[in-house]
């Protein structure tokens, strides 16, 4: 990877001497001017909140157009390969390896350091531009971009505090975060931004929802790309469940579920449908698409993209290949270990092959038990067969995902398969903050709520099945059952490595039968260094205030077998 030369993150505020190309935040082509000026610029900036949020390069017209780069769900698999419950194989064809390896492109001055820090503070450029043209006072047909733009912004911001400070918010509430830019920033004082306490933060994120909900009352969304008050509500319960404060954590994660319901187990392991729609189900709270005009989806038809990454159901034809998994023999598996956790009577289970189809003897044995996990067997063969030929043999199908699929069972055209709705939010983790929050005030009251859930996967679930001590024992048997249900629930949704920092858990990777990859089998007993994400030089060098995380430092060699 390139060493990177570019402006700050603070809104391009500074110009650096170089003779790289100057990179912009995606969407800050267009000035707080010209908008204010353009006739209907302001619905334009609004709309530009929702079709941003995936399907574009963070650099656009350069020649860094990555396949790791298309978008917040791409953040979300950066935010995954850092833990244990996602595997990165493929070798360097997986470009989320990175992540996964702690590599030294990490480092600030590297452009893998540049990509989330460069893809937030562009959205939020954005959203500060929005809230400026509105006004302290908007008018009534500013008042819903507005709303939006608070919304976002707080969204986006409480990301950041997660990726970006050192320590969860219960261990230290000093603990430093990012510099805080809102649209009243100027230059001089992003000169001299100093990162937000963790408190500072999430107060300043839930003044912003203070803001969203009253300019967003009354407001109905056109689709789930846009936040409304159940969202808001939703991170207001995110924001409490990382401050503890569990009574309005319950609060607002029960508010939050009001017109929503769960979806059923045959709806999570839905072959056509699962994963890929919205609208398919009434769980769904945000999400992001992914459209066939969009930068990621026009360039190399589609393989820098989600769908290239997470859906293995096509096969490697066509001029640009069919998605890395077959094309490249590069994906993400499930870790073995969380896979043997799951009872066989839980339906999430077969969203991803089982490792003994690795002991078959024959392709038509693989190809027939293939064909419990998808309609199109074949297909799913031909990518464990890339993948085994690209690993020497270390993997193949088993802890193959098959939990997103192809757009509405689209397995031929790439275009047409790709161009699907990635959830941001699910009405499952209102209903377990929920759980938590009302069992750290009333053990017996919160099993309720998690057995109420858990059964709509499992039906036979048994309480205490997964209290396995991660490491440390510093949460309770119950706190950990929740943590099992959110590793199993949302894998692969970007929420894992911030359940690891707010529950400050080790990682497993080394133990017995593991599946990960070697020479990255490693344990911590607290949550490993490379969780924290380093912000990129050029933000230091021009904001004197400013303060770094330290470079991660890959541990040497495998780490002695955990056992169970």
């Amino acid at each position: 990877m390139k060493k990177i030369l570019t402006i700050t993150a603070g809104a391009a505020l500074f110009l650096l001497p170089s003779c790289i190309q100057e990179f912009q935040p995606q969407g800050s082509t267009v000035t707080e001017d010209q908008a204010a000026n353009a006739p209907g610029s302001y619905d334009s900036f609004v709309n530009g909140l929702t079709s941003s949020v995936a399907g574009q390069f963070t650099f656009p017209g350069s020649r860094y157009q990555q396949p790791n780069d298309f978008g917040y769900p791409s953040l979300m698999l950066m935010r995954e390969m850092t833990g244990q419950d996602m595997v990165a194989v493929g070798g360097g064809y997986n470009w989320f390896s990175t992540w996964y390896q702690s590599g030294v492109t990490l480092a600030p001055i590297y452009l893998n350091c540049q990509y989330p820090w460069t893809y937030y503070f562009g959205q939020i450029k954005n959203c500060n531009t929005i809230i400026s043209l509105a006004g302290e006072s908007p008018s009534e047909l500013h008042k819903a971009g507005a709303g939006l733009a608070h919304a976002w912004r707080a969204f986006y911001y409480l990301d950041l505090a997660q990726m970006f400070s050192p320590v969860s918010y219960a261990q230290d509430k000093t603990a430093p975060t990012v510099p805080i830019i809102t649209e009243k920033t100027d230059m001089a004082a992003a000169s001299n931004n100093p990162r937000a306490t963790y408190e500072e933060m999430l107060n300043f994120i839930l003044s912003d929802l203070t803001l969203a909900e009253t300019y967003l009352n009354g407001y109905t969304r056109s689709s789930k790309e846009s936040p409304d008050l159940s969202v808001v509500n939703g991170l207001r319960a995110r924001v409490y469940l990382l401050m503890e404060d569990w009574v309005n954590a319950e609060k607002y994660a029960k508010e939050a579920q009001k017109g929503y319901s769960v979806m059923t187990a045959d709806q999570y392991t839905d072959p056509v449908n699962g994963f890929n729609d919205a609208n398919y189900t009434n769980s769904w709270m945000l999400c992001c698409t992914f459209k066939k005009d969009d930068a990621c989806m026009v360039y190399q038809a589609g393989n820098h993209s989600w769908g290239s990454w997470m859906i293995n159901e096509l096969p490697n034809i066509g001029e640009n290949g069919y998605g890395y998994y077959s094309k490249y023999g590069a994906g993400n598996f499930i870790d073995y270990h969380l896979y043997q956790t799951i009872p066989a009577t839980d339906a999430r289970k077969k969203c991803y092959v089982d490792f003994k189809v690795d002991e078959s003897t024959s392709i038509n044995e693989v190809v027939t038990a293939l064909a419990a996990y998808s309609d199109v067997p074949e297909f799913v063969c031909q990518s464990g067969l890339a993948i085994n030929s690209n690993t020497n043999g270390a993997n193949a199908w088993g802890g193959m995902p098959l939990k997103f699929r192809a757009k509405a069972g689209n397995h031929t055209t790439n275009l047409d398969a790709w161009c699907v709705d990635v959830p941001l939010m699910r009405v499952e983790e209102m209903v377990l903050i929920e759980a938590e929050a009302a069992g750290r005030q009333d053990e017996a009251r919160g099993k309720i709520l998690l057995e109420n859930f858990a059964k709509t996967r499992d039906a036979n679930y048994v309480y205490g099945k997964h209290n396995e001590a991660y490491n440390n024992t510093e949460t309770s048997p119950f706190v950990n059952e929740i943590w099992w249900q959110r590793r199993v629930e949302f894998w692969g949704e970007g929420l894992a490595m911030y359940d690891v920092k707010r529950l400050n858990k080790g990682i497993i990777r080394s133990y017995a039968g593991t599946n990960h990859v070697d020479g990255y089998r490693w344990n911590t007993n607290t949550p490993p260094q490379w969780m924290t994400f380093c912000i990129v030089q050029t933000e230091t060098d021009n904001n004197t205030a400013c303060t770094n995380n330290p470079t991660p430092i890959a541990p040497s060699g495998n780490s002695p077998e955990h056992a169970w």
